[in-house]
């Protein structure tokens, strides 16, 4: 029988071209915890925990401690051929540690397909391996935030994501300037990420609909735990809300759908734990008529290919947000995800297609 041999991990600093700005943040590097599973057959499946103080609470030495100690110790020694309850017994093991649990979920799923010859989205059961992407435009002011709507639309991009919240009293001013910029046919998405009061949500969605602005939807206008704020803005306007930061589990999207806090929600694997608990939550959505995406923190290659298996795998109602890759000046890695213009492309060969570090 093969079994899980070890878990080995190494932390990751990567550049992104351009500076990454939101309404909690500015950041200018990836940085994450790889982790790699090897079997008695010395077949490695790899996985990431992203480190993104400000959603998630994670640290990279957390990550690595989780890895390293009470998960590593929960499946060394198992078979692999029993991937579901190896899961199941990682989402058990710790509290938290949402991304150190996605990043052994993953890196299992990973060695599970390599195994059997599979990329991941053939595992996963598609044989969808290219699907579209938007693409986030940096919280900024109003003139730098057209240029960069232009450049984008200009790459290929049909689906815009554009961050505010940063200050409120200037938001609609900014969103009209991209919108001016891309023309009516270029959908275009905002993320607030927490930045709004639930009043200031209401006044500038408002404004930006009598406008005539055209917004697709608005993610996460207010803090993640105030359900009832969130609940008050989707009552009150017409453009659809997303929930974001304030669903993580199964859970938080319950309670979501139980006070109809939200029309949609963004799925991330480093908030969840990983493809077994995602797949879960996409079905709850869907099932109860949520619209749905898959999205993507400041992560690698590795991350965004397993959440774009997922997306191709369980299917979303809107474009998905898989963009986070598309920031590096240049892959860490030998093989795994692409961009091709608004399109992420994922390698038909076995798992990720990740093949070592660069």
């Amino acid at each position: 029988m093969t079994r899980v041999a070890g878990v080995a991990t190494t932390r990751l600093s990567a550049r992104l071209h351009t500076p990454f700005v939101t309404a909690l943040r500015r950041t200018t590097t990836v940085d994450t915890v790889v982790v790699r599973v090897t079997d008695s057959d010395g077949v490695t499946g790899w996985g990431e925990a992203p480190q993104v103080w400000q959603v998630t609470g994670e640290s990279l030495a957390g990550a690595e401690a989780c890895l390293e100690g009470p998960l590593a110790a929960v499946v060394t020694g198992r078979s692999v051929e029993d991937l579901a309850a190896t899961c199941r017994a990682v989402q058990h093991a710790v509290a938290g540690n949402h991304g150190a649990k996605a990043a052994l979920d993953v890196a299992l799923h990973d060695l599970a397909a390599r195994r059997q010859g599979l990329s991941l989205p053939r595992f996963l059961g598609t044989d969808v391996h290219r699907l579209p992407t938007d693409v986030t435009l940096a919280a900024g002011d109003a003139g730098t935030l057209a240029a960069t709507a232009g450049q984008r639309v200009g790459d290929g991009f049909e689906v815009l994501k554009m961050k505010v919240g940063t200050d409120a009293a200037t938001d609609v001013a900014r969103v009209l300037a991209v919108r001016e910029a891309v023309g009516p046919d270029v959908s275009l998405r905002l993320d607030a990420n927490q930045g709004w009061t639930p009043r200031e949500a209401v006044t500038v969605v408002s404004a930006l609909e009598d406008a005539g602005a055209a917004v697709e939807l608005v993610e996460q206008p207010v803090p993640a735990a105030d359900l009832d704020g969130l609940a008050w803005v989707t009552a009150r306007v017409g453009t659809p809300v997303m929930a974001d930061e304030s669903v993580y589990g199964l859970r938080d999207l319950v309670e979501v759908i139980r006070r109809r806090a939200a029309d949609h929600v963004n799925v991330k694997l480093a908030k969840c734990g990983g493809l077994s608990v995602g797949r879960a939550l996409l079905d709850l959505a869907h099932a109860h008529g949520m619209g749905t995406i898959v999205g993507s923190m400041m992560e690698s290659p590795l991350g965004v290919g397993a959440a774009a298996s997922l997306a191709a795998a369980a299917g979303t109602t809107l474009v998905p947000d898989l963009d986070a890759a598309w920031w590096l000046a240049a892959s860490p890695f030998h093989g795994g995800l692409s961009y091709d213009g608004a399109s992420v492309v994922l390698p038909d060969t076995a798992g990720l297609g990740v093949e070592g570090l660069r």
